[in-house]
C-alpha cells in the first residue's frame, strides 16, 4: 500500500451556521425564481405537450375561441391585426435587436449575452417545437390574417413573453422594475389575445408559448447570473478574494 493511501482524508471545516443563514437570506430569491420561473412553467408545458402529442383536444380551446369570435367587430379587427404584427415582425424582432445592440454599446457584455441567448434560443426552440408537434391551426372560421405554419406553441406568445421576461429580469434591481412588469404583462397579454381573436391559435398554444419562454429565459438568467446580479460593477483587483460575491449580494443597484 502506498504512503499516500495511508493518509486519512482531510475534510473541509464545517460551514458556520451564521454564514449559511446569511447565504440563504441573500440567495433565497433564486430558489423562488427557480420554482416559479422554471419548474412550474416546465410542468405546464409538459402537460400541454403531452396532450397535443396524443392528439387530445383541450376542453377550453374551442369555447374560448368562439367567445372571442363573438365580439369581433371591424374596428377590433384592425386593432388586433396591428397588435399581432407588433407582436412579431413590426415590434418584437426590432426591439430584440435594439436591446442587444444598446447593451453591447454600453459594454454590458453579460447582460447583452443573456438577452441575445434568450431571444435567439426562444426562437429556435419555437421553430423546433412546431416541427416536432406539427399541430394544425384552428379552422373554426376563416381568419382575416391566416397563417400557414404549425400552431403549437404560439410563436407570437413565446416571443412577446420572452421579451417581457428579459426586460423584467434586467430591470428588477433598478427603479424601472414595476414599469417593466406592467409593460410586460400588458404587451404579452395583448399580443397573445390578438392571436386567439384572429383565430390562428388555440388558447393552449398561447399557454405553451408562455411556459416555454419562461423556462428558457429564467433558466438562462439563473445560469448567467449565478454569482452576481445584472448591472454589477465589481473590480476584482480591488476586492479581496472571497468577498466579491458577498459584497455584490449585499449592495442595491444605484443605476448603471
Amino acid at each position: 500500500m502506498s504512503e499516500a493511501s495511508d493518509k486519512p482524508t482531510v475534510l473541509a471545516a464545517p460551514e458556520p451556521a451564521a454564514g449559511f443563514r446569511h447565504w440563504m437570506a441573500v440567495n433565497a430569491w433564486r430558489f423562488v425564481l427557480l420554482f416559479a420561473g422554471v419548474l412550474l412553467p416546465l410542468a405546464g408545458f409538459v402537460a400541454l405537450a403531452d396532450e397535443v402529442h396524443e392528439l387530445e383536444a383541450f376542453y377550453f380551446d374551442a369555447p374560448l375561441l368562439w367567445k372571442m369570435h363573438d365580439v369581433a367587430r371591424p374596428s377590433l379587427d384592425a386593432a388586433f391585426v396591428l397588435i399581432s404584427r407588433i407582436g412579431y415582425q413590426w415590434g418584437v424582432i426590432p426591439v430584440d435587436i435594439l436591446i442587444v445592440a444598446v447593451l453591447l454599446l454600453r459594454r454590458r457584455w453579460r447582460e447583452a449575452s443573456f438577452a441575445a441567448l434568450s431571444f435567439a434560443g426562444a426562437a429556435l426552440l419555437n421553430i423546433g417545437s412546431k416541427q416536432f408537434f406539427q399541430r394544425d391551426r384552428p379552422t373554426l372560421w376563416e381568419s382575416i390574417a391566416p397563417e400557414s405554419t404549425y400552431s403549437f406553441p404560439s410563436g407570437h406568445a413565446m416571443g412577446s413573453m420572452t421579451l417581457a421576461a428579459v426586460l423584467v429580469l434586467l430591470a428588477w434591481n433598478t427603479r424601472w422594475r414595476w414599469p417593466a412588469v406592467v409593460f410586460g404583462v400588458l404587451f404579452a397579454g395583448s399580443v397573445s389575445l390578438s392571436r386567439v381573436y384572429l383565430g390562428v391559435h388555440y388558447p393552449s398554444d398561447i399557454l405553451a408559448g408562455w411556459c416555454a419562454a419562461l423556462v428558457w429565459v429564467v433558466g438562462c438568467f439563473l445560469v448567467m447570473f449565478r454569482r452576481r446580479r445584472p448591472w454589477r460593477r465589481t473590480d476584482q483587483r480591488s476586492v479581496p478574494a472571497g468577498r466579491g460575491e458577498r459584497a455584490e449580494c449585499g449592495r442595491g443597484f444605484r443605476g448603471p
